[in-house]
Formats: structure tokens, sequence, C-alpha cells
């Protein structure tokens, strides 16, 4: 190289190479910038009927997670229900007032302890850190339960034995590895017990696209050109989408069929670009035997339940989520007094669907 062009090498300033949703800039050098405002700018809808705090989970990667409760519990013992955010493991936060807003409702709703943890995010760190960090975040729960000084504001009113984990896009995604990872059962979280699974619209990838990615839609809230740039920052470096933390289903993943795992709910948009690989994941897990069921909202986009609330379809899915926390045969009487109408039409039997949830979660 001469003086000169070492000289332009030095001198030019790093340029932008990757941009997500106006919150993180890639720059050239590898170097990142991220805005300390959200992508949604939306109002905090808190009321005072939830009572919420942040707490330390991992002090070395200094993560935090969010809990919340109701103000004045129905129960005396609440279930547990894990949120994970999305944002295609670069972008997001438990503080982000979409991610904030929904959490309100779903404690309010579900009458339930709602744990909404922050993880590690890409490209500074690469997968599998988000994944480590749910599990950590599970940990955590696990050291509360056996702890001789918990925190009261948690074991006062949390039922360690009735946990659930849900976790919307990426999160979808860390959800379904801890499911493979903790096993039917959850043992290795003893006595925490997790009772099973909702993957809100999961991303997953492949090399091979699906009929969903490679026809929908340009301007869909998450286009295929954000999915491949997601990816881009959060494969592990020299991998492609076909990791197995990424693809259930690669060529070099977990043969899933000899894993047993816990009641699985895959909830998806019917106008999602990753509704093919969500419904794959379904009915491929319950060919296998697997307890897991598939409800698609039709012509819903990604993220519809958190983008738009008080939307039919977004009531819908927390009326789903609601039959948790109820026994049996409340469940029933609560399918059967809202009607099928208020769930908009689909190809799935919407009656079958929600009564095969009402099994797998009482």
């Amino acid at each position: 190289m001469s003086d000169m062009a070492a000289s332009a090498s030095i001198t030019t300033p790093p340029h932008e190479v990757d941009e997500c949703r106006g919150v993180l800039r890639v720059y050239s050098d590898g170097s990142t910038w991220r805005s300390s405002k959200p992508s949604f700018n939306v109002p905090v809808n808190g009321d005072g009927s939830i009572l919420w705090k942040d707490i330390v989970f991992d002090p070395v990667h200094d993560l935090q997670l969010r809990l919340y409760k109701p103000a004045s519990p129905s129960l005396p013992k609440l279930p547990v229900f894990y949120y994970i955010h999305g944002g295609g493991f670069c972008i997001g936060s438990r503080a982000w007032p979409n991610c904030q807003n929904y959490c309100f409702r779903l404690a309010s709703n579900l009458q339930a302890v709602v744990i909404s943890p922050d993880y590690r995010l890409a490209p500074e760190n690469r997968l599998p850190a988000a994944i480590e960090d749910g599990f950590m975040a599970m940990k955590w729960l696990q050291a509360q339960a056996l702890a001789n000084n918990p925190d009261p504001w948690l074991t006062d009113v949390a039922d360690f034995s009735k946990v659930f984990i849900s976790g919307d896009s990426a999160g979808g995604n860390i959800a379904h590895n801890l499911a493979v990872q903790l096993g039917a059962g959850s043992l290795d979280l003893a006595p925490v017990l997790v009772r099973g699974y909702v993957l809100l619209a999961p991303f997953f990838g492949g090399t091979v696209l699906t009929r969903s990615e490679a026809e929908g839609p340009k301007d869909a809230f998450l286009n295929l050109e954000l999915i491949d740039r997601f990816w881009r920052l959060s494969v592990p470096m020299g991998e492609t989408t076909d990791h197995p933390l990424i693809n259930p289903f690669g060529p070099v993943s977990r043969r899933l069929e000899q894993v047993n795992l816990d009641p699985i709910l895959v909830v998806v948009g019917g106008s999602d670009l990753l509704k093919d690989r969500g419904k794959e994941y379904a009915e491929r897990l319950k060919n296998w035997g697997k307890k897991i069921e598939y409800v698609e909202f039709e012509g819903q986009q990604h993220g519809f339940f958190t983008i738009d609330p008080n939307s039919e379809p977004a009531k819908a899915l927390m009326l789903a989520s609601n039959l948790i926390n109820k026994p049996r045969s409340t469940k029933r009487d609560i399918f059967m007094k809202h009607s099928i109408s208020h769930i908009p039409k689909t190809p799935n039997d919407h009656k079958k669907e929600f009564e095969a949830v009402l099994v797998h979660f009482s």
C-alpha cells in the first residue's frame, strides 16, 4: 500500500452499513450507535392497578428484568408468566413502552406475575448470547424459589409450580430454545415447574426461503429485507441461518422427534412473512406426537398484539392467554361466553384450536 493510500485508510471516517428502525446504527469499523429512545413512540398506559419494579438478574452483564403484579390480586398465589420481547435479536427492551403496556395487560388480564427480561443484543453480542441470557433469567427465578431470604415482593404472591414462558418474535425463538434445553418437566429448574410455552410469531430462519417470505409484501411491518438484516447482524460469525438456534429443522439441528417437550402454543398472523415457519414448526412437532397447537389470525401482521393491543385479534389472543389461570370448568364457560365471532376467520377451526389450548394448560 502506498503512503497516500495508507493515509487515506486512516483518515476516512467510518460510514454506516446497517440501520434498524432508527434506534441502531452499525458502522464500517464495527462500532455501533444505539438511541436512548424506543422505536415505538407510544405513551405508557399504567393506571396504578399493576405494580412493577426492575431487578438485576445477571450482574456480570448488567442485565435487568421487569416484574409486574396486580396491586389487588384475585388469588393468594399467582402463576408466573414470562414475556420475552422481540426485536430481531438486535433491538428492543423490557423498558420500551409497547413492551411495558403489553405486560400491564398480561398482569391484569391473566392475574399473573409477569417477568419481562432483557438480553444481550446483536451485533455487539451475537447468538447464542440471547439464548444464554434467557436461561439465566429462568435460573434467577429458581434462585428466588430456593433462597433463604428471597424478595417478598415476588415470593409472597408467585406460584413457582405454575410457570409459563412466552416470547414475541426473537423472544419466541428464545422460548423455543428454552423448551428444548429444559425439556418436559423443567427438572433443572426445580422447584420451579414450567407448565407450557407460548410462541408469538417466533423468529425462525433458514437458508431456503419459505413461500410467505418469498412472496410477502415488501412494505410489510417485518419485510424480507429487514429479516435478512436482523439475521446478518445476529447470526454467529461464520454461520448461516441454518444454525441450530435459528432453524429448528436445519441440516445440523438437533432432532426434535427425540426431545420431550412441555405443551406449546404457536400464534402467528396470517399476513406475517414468518407465518410459514411457525406453521411448519407446529405441524412437524404435532406429527411427532408433541403437545402443540397452532393458531393463525387472518390478515394480521407481525406483532399485531403489541402494535394495536386494543384490536379484536389482540383481545382474542389475550383471552386465549387468560385461560391458563382458570379451572377447567371455568375455562369452558369463558370460551363459550365469548362467541367465535369475536375471533377473525382463519383457515383453522378456532373452536377446535382453543379447546385444545384448554387441555394443554389445564
